[in-house]
């Protein structure tokens, strides 16, 4: 591993995630805010690791390649354990899984053919909110009066944003990424 601060720093967040999960799967006083705390950490490396990459010119093709892996682990990671704990329902945890996997798919072939697909504007904000979500999620009853609600309609958001920036991924790039082979 090319070894520098960004890419640390993604290497923090993949570390977080086993505990993260022992957290939420687990029933001690205290677990919500701390599954919030460790997910805050592992959001904010996220965060630090870009401004880090761009800000002092460390970005390396490891980290590009590592940096979404990492976000996509966390967020199926958390998913998955809301689902086991009855914050989400099953279906929605396929619909947000679904698409990570249907678009790294998708860039992964686009780069095996020498395309390079950028984060398009509607997926940063996807990311974002599911950040958000996830985090209301894991703080469950200990929201504030009036903001629990959030949790369950930011949910909603998350998954029509998520089919709407996998559909613009595709549209976007299917006529530079699934074109006939010459024969």
């Amino acid at each position: 591993m090319t070894a520098n601060i960004p890419n640390l720093l993604t290497l923090l967040r993949v570390l977080c995630i086993p505990g993260l999960v022992l957290v939420i799967l687990s029933d001690f006083p205290g677990r919500d805010w701390t599954a919030f705390g460790l997910f805050a950490l592992a959001t904010l490396t996220d965060t630090l690791d870009g401004f880090w990459a761009r800000k002092m010119r460390q970005i390396t093709t490891l980290g590009q390649l590592l940096d979404p892996i990492a976000d996509k682990l966390l967020v199926a990671s958390v998913v998955i354990c809301l689902v086991e704990t009855g914050a989400i329902k099953a279906w929605m945890a396929v619909i947000i899984i679904g698409r990570e996997l249907a678009v790294t798919g998708f860039r992964v072939i686009a780069a095996s053919q020498g395309v390079a697909i950028p984060a398009l504007f509607l997926g940063k904000v996807k990311m974002a909110l599911e950040t958000v979500v996830l985090a209301i999620l894991l703080l469950g009853d200990k929201m504030p009066d009036g903001l629990a609600g959030l949790g369950p309609i930011g949910l909603w958001l998350v998954m029509a944003l998520a089919v709407v920036s996998a559909a613009e991924y595709f549209i976007r790039f299917s006529g530079k990424v699934l074109r006939p082979s010459p024969k």
